[in-house]
């Protein structure tokens, strides 16, 4: 096969084993599967092993998110083509075939593809489907190290259409609402950092979570999710409020 033909699977851990053995079941038939590890203390790495996977370290060094690793993972593949899938994603059949039919013609240097998520034990309207930008050409790629970024793509983007039907990662954690308060509080502050000009006043905590509130639950339909539906557009609100908080917060100590 031409070496540009070739796509690598990179899959950034930290004590992963819950899912990892489901995660590489899916991604067998691709080209390498490269594990970067953050120095894990479970299983994580002797169960990548026993898949034949390839395994890099990265010192995790207190960071809170997989992001700081992200480039050097990327660049530690061998292939033309990099899928970055997460250590609680499954590729379906249908996508892998998808991906290796893209890169025989006109593929473009980077993939949105349609992730299916799951809250409060469903797949809701809301938060069915989110578009992740997890495939590419590895040369020229760059991932930010901030928490809740997409990478830097060295050429033009494109997105799976969710109609493609199965084609799709499958997002296996289903966010419970403690989970979505610890990374409300993780996400907000990264937001921060990545954003330090960003300036909002006292009216940002009325409209900014108001109007997140109205897309999740009209828009996106998550009124019709019952109970999960409106409790998803609640937490959604709440995380522009505490961003807005957080912001003005930093605004008044700096003032101090």
């Amino acid at each position: 096969m031409n070496v540009e033909n070739k796509i690598s699977v990179v899959i950034n851990t930290y004590n992963a084993e819950r899912h990892l053995r489901q995660v590489l079941d899916a991604v067998r038939g691709f080209d390498e599967v490269l594990i970067c590890d953050m120095e894990s203390t479970d299983q994580t790495v002797p169960i990548a092993q026993e898949y034949g996977c390839r395994v890099v370290v990265f010192p995790r060094a207190g960071a809170v998110s997989a992001e700081p690793a992200r480039t050097f993972a990327i660049q530690s593949a061998t292939n033309y083509w990099v899928l970055v899938v997460d250590a609680d994603e499954v590729v379906t059949p249908e996508l892998r075939q998808y991906l290796y039919r893209r890169i025989q013609s006109d593929c473009p240097a980077g993939l949105f593809i349609p992730r299916l998520n799951q809250f409060m034990g469903r797949y809701t309207r809301s938060i069915a489907y989110d578009h992740q930008l997890r495939f590419f050409k590895r040369e020229g790629t760059v991932w930010p190290p901030h928490v809740h970024t997409f990478p830097s793509v060295d050429g033009r983007t494109e997105r799976i259409p969710s109609s493609e039907k199965n084609v799709r990662l499958i997002h296996l954690a289903d966010e419970r609402i403690s989970d979505l308060l610890r990374k409300t509080d993780k996400y907000t502050d990264g937001e921060l950092e990545k954003r330090p000009h960003l300036h909002y006043g006292v009216w940002g905590l009325f409209w900014r979570p108001a109007w997140r509130f109205f897309r999740t639950y009209f828009l996106k339909l998550g009124l019709l999710d019952g109970k999960a539906g409106l409790v998803r557009a609640g937490m959604d609100a709440l995380y522009q409020f505490v961003l807005v908080a957080k912001n003005i917060e930093k605004q008044l100590r700096s003032q101090e």
